[in-house]
Formats: C-alpha cells, sequence, structure tokens
C-alpha cells in the first residue's frame, strides 16, 4: 500500500521500496549546491517529516530554499603590495588615533583596501542542530509570545524565522535571549502590543551595547559571541544584535538601510518592526525606540533587507556578461522608499544609445568623493526610467562599464515638485564665486547676520566644476574672507576640496550668490 501526502510543492511518497523525496526545483537546486552538506539538510526535512509537522517543514523549505547568497564572510586590510595589514581597531583609544594610525601605515606601505578574505556559504556550513534550534525556537516564540499572534505565516517567515541579519557568523542566538526576557509579557501594560516589547527590548540593548566608528574599519559582521564581547559596534551590528533580541521574542523586525546617502558620505542601517496592523515602525537599535526615530541624512533611495530572494532584483534580469555595480548585485532585498518620503520617477532619454551590451543604466549620488549608484533602470528604446527616486537631490545618470561609471548626460537636480533641472555648466557664461565653506556645514552667522567663512585659514582649497568628469578650476589659500573664484562656468554643479583632504566634502550649485548643498 502506498501514501501519498502533498506539502506545498514537497512531495514525500513511502512505500514497501522504500522512502523517496521528491523536491521542488528550487529545493533540489539548493541541496545540489550544498554538496557534501546536503545530508545535513536533508535531515532537517527528515526530522519534520518524521514528526508529521507540516508547517515547521513548511519553514525548513523556505529556509533551505532561500540559503543561496547568505554567508558567513570576512574581510582583511591589504596594502599596495597586496600583503595584508593587522589592525585591531580597539587597540587605539578613539576614532582619531586610529585614522591617525591608518595614516600612519599608508605613509610607510602605500594606500589601504578592505578585500573579502574568506567566504563561508550557508549552505556548505549550516548544521542540522542548528537549524533545527532555529526553526523550533521561532515557532516557539510565534505560538507563545502575545504580541506575535496576530502575525500571518508568511510574515513570520519573513520577519522572524530566518537565522542570520547580515553577514555575521553562524551562530545560535534565540535562546539567549529567550532566557533573558522570559519575563517580558508579565511586564508588559499591554502584552499584546508589539511596540511596547520592542521597546523594552530595546531599552536593555541600549544599557549594554551601543555604537562606536572605530567599527567602520572592522567591516566583518560581528556575531552575538564577539559583541557580547566588545558591547561595541557600527549600525550593522546594532541591527543585528537587535534583530538577533527581536526575532528570538517573536517580533517581526528587520533592518532597512540606504546604500549611500543622498547629501552626506558614508552609509546607514537601522531597524524596522511591523506593528499590530502590518505597517513598518522605524528604529535604531541599541539607540533609538520604534516612534522616536528619524534619519539626519536625505535619502535617494531605502531598501530592506530580506532573506527569500527577490525575483525582479536586477541580478535576475541582467543578461550574462553585462556587469553589475557591486551592491546591486544582491538578491535579498526590497524597494521601500514610498514608505519614506514623496517620490517621482525619473524617466530620461538616452541618446545617442548605448553599446549593444548594455541594457541597463543607473542613478548615482555623490558620497565621499565618487559617485555612487542608488537605483536602476532597464533602457527601453531610447529612453530609461528610474523608479520612486527621492526628491531634493542631486543625480548623475550613468552606464556601468569597465568596472567604472561613464556618465550617459548631466547631472541634474530632481526638485521638489518632481521636475528636472540639468545642472550644465556654460563657459559662454562666466561668474565669480565667493565661497565660504567646502561642505553644509554653512549655517552659522554673527550677531549682525553676516554668514561666517567656514573654512581652515592657511589651507589650501581647490574648485571643480562637473563636465562628464571634475574638471579642476583652479586653487586658492583660505583666509578670514571667503574665497573668491572668476570665470567660473555658470549654472553648474561645483566641488572645493581641501589639500590632502579624505574628499568628504559636498557638491554644491551657486544660487543667489549662495552655496546651495547637494
Amino acid at each position: 500500500m502506498k501514501c501519498v501526502f502533498a506539502i506545498g510543492l514537497l512531495l514525500i511518497v513511502t512505500g514497501g521500496c522504500g522512502r523517496h523525496i521528491f523536491h521542488s526545483p528550487a529545493l533540489e537546486t539548493a541541496l545540489v549546491q550544498a554538496g557534501a552538506n546536503r545530508a545535513e539538510l536533508e535531515s532537517v526535512l527528515d526530522h519534520y517529516r518524521d514528526r508529521d509537522d507540516e508547517l515547521k517543514l513548511r519553514a525548513a523549505r523556505f529556509l533551505i530554499e532561500n540559503m543561496e547568497g547568505h554567508s558567513y564572510v570576512t574581510f582583511a586590510l591589504y596594502d599596495s603590495a597586496g600583503a595584508e595589514v593587522d589592525l585591531d581597531v580597539l587597540a587605539h583609544p578613539d576614532y582619531d588615533a586610529l585614522i591617525a594610525a591608518v595614516d600612519s601605515i599608508e605613509a610607510q606601505r602605500g594606500e589601504l583596501d578592505y578585500e573579502r578574505r574568506l567566504i563561508r556559504p550557508d549552505l556548505a556550513t549550516m548544521t542540522a542542530d542548528l537549524l533545527i534550534e532555529n526553526i523550533d525556537l521561532a515557532f516557539r516564540a510565534w505560538r507563545e509570545m502575545p504580541w506575535a499572534r496576530h502575525l500571518s505565516f508568511e510574515d513570520f517567515c519573513a520577519y522572524v524565522l530566518p537565522y542570520r541579519g547580515s553577514n555575521e557568523p553562524l551562530e545560535s542566538w534565540r535562546g539567549h535571549f529567550l532566557q533573558r526576557y522570559a519575563d517580558l509579557p508579565t511586564n508588559l501594560e499591554d502584552p499584546t502590543d508589539p511596540i511596547a516589547a520592542a521597546r523594552a527590548i530595546n531599552q536593555d540593548l541600549k544599557s549594554w551595547f551601543g555604537f562606536d566608528p572605530r567599527f567602520y574599519l572592522h567591516p566583518t559582521d560581528q556575531g552575538l559571541c564577539e559583541m557580547r564581547s566588545t558591547r561595541l559596534g557600527r549600525c550593522e551590528d546594532m541591527t543585528n544584535i537587535t534583530i538577533y533580541a527581536m526575532r528570538a521574542m517573536g517580533l517581526a523586525v528587520t533592518s532597512d538601510y540606504t546604500p549611500f546617502w543622498a547629501n552626506a558620505g558614508n552609509n546607514h542601517a537601522w531597524n524596522a518592526i511591523l506593528d499590530k496592523d502590518g505597517r513598518a515602525v522605524i528604529f535604531m537599535g541599541c539607540e533609538a525606540d520604534p516612534g522616536q526615530y528619524r534619519l539626519h541624512n536625505r535619502l535617494a533611495k531605502a531598501y530592506r533587507k530580506t532573506y527569500a530572494q527577490q525575483p525582479d532584483n536586477l541580478v535576475f534580469r541582467v543578461p550574462e556578461g553585462e556587469k553589475v555595480p557591486p551592491w546591486l548585485r544582491g538578491k535579498n532585498y526590497i524597494d521601500v522608499t514610498p514608505d519614506y518620503q514623496e517620490v517621482r520617477d525619473v524617466v530620461l532619454a538616452v541618446d545617442p544609445p548605448p553599446p549593444d551590451s548594455i541594457h541597463f543604466a543607473y542613478l548615482c549620488v555623490f558620497n565621499s568623493g565618487n559617485w555612487e549608484a542608488v537605483h536602476w533602470g532597464q533602457i527601453v528604446g531610447r529612453s530609461v526610467t528610474f523608479t520612486d527616486m527621492g526628491l531634493e537631490i542631486a543625480y548623475l545618470p550613468a552606464y556601468y562599464m569597465d568596472d567604472e561609471f561613464v556618465p550617459l548626460g548631466p547631472a541634474f537636480v530632481l526638485e521638489a515638485d518632481g521636475t528636472i533641472r540639468p545642472l550644465t555648466a556654460d563657459p559662454a557664461r562666466p561668474i565669480m564665486l565667493q565661497l565660504r565653506a567646502s561642505t553644509r556645514s554653512e549655517t552659522v552667522s554673527d550677531t549682525d547676520g553676516i554668514r561666517k567663512v567656514e573654512l581652515a585659514p592657511g589651507m589650501s582649497y581647490e574648485l571643480h566644476y562637473w563636465r562628464d568628469e571634475w574638471v579642476a578650476l583652479g586653487r586658492a589659500v583660505a583666509g578670514t574672507d571667503p574665497i573668491e573664484f572668476s570665470a567660473v562656468p555658470s549654472g553648474g554643479l561645483y566641488w572645493m576640496v581641501a589639500e590632502e583632504s579624505r574628499k568628504d566634502e559636498r557638491i554644491f550649485t551657486y544660487e543667489e550668490d549662495r552655496q546651495i548643498w547637494w
């Protein structure tokens, strides 16, 4: 006698001739990629099948089907000769001392750069015991915590079940936080409110873990064991430990991020939690509670990390052989920019047409001295559309060729009303610029209402304007008065850089005798 049970796309057949498992294509692909570790993952499926636990079996299948691409990644610092540099960020008392140490090393060994040293794919390293523990404890929290019972299975899989936050080492963390917050349901006035539970947990996290800029130079994401030791980290670490603590308690938490700020250097990640109505409420784990957090810089795009692969992402669309900017190769993120601000689609003409090998274009923002892509669009005919772009931001449209961005048109400002204002420098109409600052700190006035000069006296500054590249216009040494540059092409986008700076200065336009920062 043969019995056939259909569980989603997974068919399990048992009979007198032995047991055979017919997997969905996605599951079979993941198991093949697991190689020698396939038996570990199959034992997880066997575990829940033998217990006739259909829902946990579906959860296990979800995790394994989407496991490809998730990994523990370590980074190392290398000098210009390719030799590894040993740098312990906590051996220096503060960030300034750390940067001074890096400058000293670079003076002796050339430019330093971080590169990936080791990638340990989860498919090849995940153990059955760790995955089963993760699933069982996630279900325990979902079923037992009063603030989690309203979550659908889909929300549970997306925001509670995943076992990692980014590229940190695989570790067991649910049991630690379940024990730490065992009394939380009885200590809340409304134990069905996930926001109240998140605030209580975040208050505890803030008491022992915090931000430290030295960890900007520690790009390997910390796991729980390391974070419990250092008690410090960068924003990625803060969001991860918050994910651990809150997912362990059945709270639907993830991390949102911007790959590059639009009006400042660097990037940022923060947390988001689903409330009772399924709306995402942002906060900063270990720093600011849900409902009490705001972003301090301007977003061109905001994205949400997902454990599941997203088939609409660029990496699934780009033809083989066409290169993609590094972070846009990701399979596990969704665009949530409209959740944060008013947006507009940007439609641009593509003229002349790109080479036959180029099918996609990018919108870039200026960040730490470089144009960096924040979104992509597929070229259709002679135009390209970039969806849901942030307003009041300077952008550069570009192709990605030979690992570099090549402008496909002039830089422009996307105005508050959604109109596009090209920034095309006009040498035929020269103007004089009186410049008081090199970055957007020009907000101070003296008692007479006169804007102060925010430049370092004696420092040499070089002015550039954008014309498919940065074109140098000349240098001037700052004093107590504004720096003046004459014969400057009008209507352009400008950038004034201090000698030997780290290129943190901001770009600006010059309007009504003032620098307008972008």
